[in-house]
């Protein structure tokens, strides 16, 4: 029995938002399994450490650090031509950039409500685009990060639910549009997971979680990488179009009143 289909050696992958986190740990698996990854983050100081600690290790896989904010679209364009430059191609496009902030709905400014969904959706929208102009020629994956925000809603982040459900949608529609070019579209929709933002809102650090529990409503940043990794090998080769959700054991529903 083999498992070399779940392997990701050889190809070449960006991932937005990787200066830490969801974005980070999958940048790492995949360069650790022998792919070339280019990390990017709107500072080139925070995600350069990133690249460097790629560099430096014992993986297979080359990286590249780019500054780029995914709400511009000059700025995308850019990425992937220095990716392409770099590397020779696009197979693996990782849309994890994101923000929130969470306020009451008629808290939510104007511009405030336009930044979440701008950085969320339309960057998700800009990297695709360009980077899907690419996949084209030879086909490639697309992984979405979503949330259970945008699956169920989430009181405080109306904004945020709103865009990442944007996200799922443009996550099936695309699925149907790029099937023709061997481009396949994927999205996780993760729960809570202990990132450093989570721990620093939660004080729940990823040393205290234990993986092999199953009673619990909190993961770590390599369950993501581990699912992330299956999406963008040859393994998921027959899965098109989902939104996989990562959150743990469900809510239990309560009985409404009769």
């Amino acid at each position: 029995m083999t498992v070399e289909q779940f392997s990701v050696a050889g190809k070449t992958a960006i991932v937005t938002g990787a200066s830490s986190g969801i974005g980070k740990t999958i940048a790492e698996r995949f360069a650790d399994d022998g792919a070339n990854v280019v990390v990017c983050s709107r500072e080139l100081e925070n995600v350069e450490p990133v690249a460097e600690g790629i560099e430096e290790s014992d993986g297979e896989g080359r990286a590249v650090a780019v500054e780029c904010d995914v709400t511009d679209r000059d700025a995308v364009d850019a990425l992937v031509d220095a990716t392409v430059s770099e590397f020779g191609g696009v197979d693996v496009l990782v849309n994890n950039a994101g923000a929130s902030f969470m306020a009451p709905f008629e808290d939510i400014s104007e511009n405030g409500w336009k930044t979440i969904v701008d950085i969320n959706l339309h960057g998700t929208y800009h990297c695709t685009q360009v980077a899907g102009e690419r996949m084209r020629e030879n086909g490639g994956v697309v992984i979405n990060l979503a949330s259970v925000a945008g699956q169920k809603g989430s009181p405080h982040m109306s904004h945020y639910g709103a865009a990442k459900a944007g996200i799922i949608n443009l996550t099936s529609t695309l699925a149907y549009e790029l099937a023709d070019d061997d481009v396949r579209v994927n999205c996780i929709a993760p729960g809570f997971v202990a990132t450093p933002g989570v721990e620093s809102q939660m004080g729940v650090s990823a040393d205290e979680i234990d993986r092999e529990s199953v009673k619990r409503r909190i993961g770590t940043t390599e369950e993501i990488a581990d699912l992330a990794q299956f999406l963008a090998s040859p393994a998921s080769s027959y899965l098109v179009g989902e939104t996989v959700t990562a959150a743990g054991v469900p809510p239990i529903l309560e009985t409404p009143d009769v």
